[in-house]
């Protein structure tokens, strides 16, 4: 931990120097980081192995954890909902590790960024442009040259994550990254109906009506022969593994792994943020339609 403590100190300091400067030197201490995870043993909770270089909170170090214990023959990923590609899942991954991906988002600016990106042609990076919907996102992963066992799937788009991993079989991932919504509680397996035209910030005002309860991802990991192995610190993603591809990694209940997040994301009708947290965020949100995957119905949440 010191070690660690005296890293950071020397990157604190860089926030003095160039951008460039900056980057190169965080980019030294994520390896660094990253060599520590891969000579990690068995960790009680992901929680243990996280950094942060690229990724939003603390995944770029699960995923260097996982990618070491876990048995994985190809070194592709594919990602959506990536944005402009500053802050995903597999920046990290494809430039400390040298893994080739393919990443889509819906908004032609940020593909238009990422394709200006040094990044892009540094790197074997593969980008599409698209809306993802149940019915389009084999064909989209397809037409990027991709299919068959991959290493890595991450799954981030503010909606309709179940059905869209639900409907991938073009790819068959050894680990599965999938937000989850934690205001939907630990209980119960459900998520938003279905909608292709699903927009988190349209559905509804709050802008906490979206997404899936961690329990419902972990039945459709069953489904698909994934075990669920933690999820970060702040309750967003989950991780699930392929079972014959486990190694030394431990599967985990739902209920172990759940994380209640502390976002305090929600708004009013006006779109103003209004900071609930708590309890008080599934209530403003309580009685909307929900999809139960269990008996496969609607009901109220």
């Amino acid at each position: 931990m010191r070690k660690i403590k005296r890293l950071l100190s020397i990157f604190t300091h860089s926030v003095y120097k160039s951008r460039k400067t900056q980057q190169a030197d965080l980019l030294l201490l994520g390896k660094i980081l990253s060599r520590q995870n891969k000579a990690l043993q068995q960790v009680s909770n992901l929680a243990e192995t996280e950094f942060r270089v690229f990724s939003q909170t603390g995944d770029d170090g699960i995923i260097q954890y996982l990618i070491s214990k876990a048995d994985i023959t190809d070194h592709t990923f594919v990602e959506f909902g990536v944005e402009n590609y500053i802050e995903s899942n597999t920046r990290f991954l494809l430039v400390n590790d040298n893994w080739s991906g393919l990443v889509i988002d819906g908004s032609e600016k940020h593909i238009n960024f990422i394709k200006t990106d040094d990044i892009c042609y540094q790197h074997d990076l593969s980008t599409l442009c698209a809306f993802i919907t149940s019915e389009n996102i084999n064909e989209l992963i397809s037409s990027g040259g991709i299919s068959g066992e991959i290493g890595l799937l991450s799954i981030d788009i503010d909606g309709n994550d179940y059905w869209i991993w639900k409907a991938i079989n073009v790819v068959s991932p050894t680990i599965v990254i999938v937000e989850y919504n934690s205001v939907l509680g630990s209980e119960r397996a459900i998520t938003v109906p279905y909608n292709p035209d699903f927009i988190r910030t349209k559905a509804h005002y709050s802008n906490l009506y979206f997404g899936t309860s961690l329990k419902a991802l972990c039945l459709l990991a069953e489904e698909k022969g994934y075990a669920f192995v933690g999820s970060n610190s702040v309750g967003t993603n989950a991780y699930f593994v392929k079972k014959e591809r486990l190694g030394s990694l431990v599967p985990r209940s739902a209920e172990e792994g759940y994380v209640q997040s502390k976002f305090r994301e929600s708004r009013d009708v006006n779109g103003n943020l209004t900071y609930l947290s708590g309890k008080h965020r599934y209530n403003l949100i309580k009685g909307l339609p929900v999809y139960n995957v269990i008996t496969g119905q609607v009901e109220a949440l």
